[in-house]
């Protein structure tokens, strides 16, 4: 089955409790008739969400007109706002699945409405069904991130095999942003610390300081704009890495909003 001909689960769930793992991220638990919809789905894996506006406490979708082949939008008053997180686990016993969130303040719609979430909030989830891979098997790991990076390499950290070993690097506001992170492979874990990513981050200079593996080997980044492409440009043209070795993609660009960036950081990614 093609990627086009994947179905996409469209939910509207409702939070059921939420718990603030470190200061500067949140955990929330999202509950409804629609969570079996995601059992067959990988943790880990992308999402988009729908943060209703203030004051509306339902999903409006939008809905797509076969005949004009184009989507309807409700009106501006109903619209959501899409945002790109990560589907972080599910419990079918309990029906509930959780989003984990970087708790920045009110500047971005998402980080704003998990802040404020209250148990009944509403929120719609998007995903397309089905199992995905989030990385090869192979024998050596770097594992690159900042904050909105540590849903995925949580889940690709959790299911690594014992015999696999590497490097994680996280960068973090604080040392009180430090996470426990399970893993069965023999990973060495490094925390940067930065209290404003949005004026750069160490992620980069802090990589070309370690010793890589020259064989067997795969890079899973995920971080800001500048420091993805900076990393990138790095394995791929500095070090020689292939382009099956590396995964990198920004979550967001610094100063943009992830609706107003998504162009630059594709073309970025496709460029290399």
């Amino acid at each position: 089955m093609s990627k086009q001909n994947i179905p996409t689960i469209r939910a509207e769930l409702y939070v059921s409790r939420k718990e603030y793992i470190t200061p500067h991220y949140i955990r929330v638990f999202l509950t409804g008739e629609d969570v079996p919809k995601f059992a067959n789905t990988t943790i880990g894996v992308n999402n988009k969400i729908m943060v209703p506006p203030k004051g509306i406490n339902q999903i409006h979708f939008p809905d797509y007109d076969y005949e004009k082949m184009e989507w309807v939008q409700p009106p501006e008053e109903l619209r959501p706002s899409i945002r790109t997180y990560t589907h972080r686990g599910i419990n079918l016993i309990t029906n509930e699945i959780w989003i984990d969130f970087v708790a920045h303040g009110d500047e971005g719609p998402a980080s704003a409405w998990a802040i404020s979430a209250q148990k009944g909030d509403a929120l719609g989830v998007l995903m397309k069904d089905g199992k995905s891979e989030l990385y090869p098997l192979t024998e050596n790991y770097i594992l690159l991130g900042d904050s909105t990076a540590i849903p995925v390499l949580s889940a690709i950290l959790e299911s690594l095999p014992p015999t696999a070993k590497g490097i994680c690097m996280i960068e973090v506001h604080g040392k009180d942003d430090e996470q426990e992170i399970s893993t069965k492979a023999a990973i060495e874990f490094i925390w940067l610390h930065n209290s404003n990513p949005q004026t750069g981050s160490k992620l980069a200079t802090e990589l070309k300081q370690l010793v890589l593996p020259e064989e067997n080997r795969f890079a899973y980044v995920a971080a800001e704009f500048s420091s993805v492409k900076e990393i990138r440009a790095y394995l791929r043209k500095e070090m020689a890495w292939q382009r099956e070795e590396l995964y990198a993609y920004s979550y967001w660009k610094s100063g943009v909003a992830e609706d107003q960036s998504v162009q630059d950081r594709q073309k970025e990614k496709e460029s290399v």
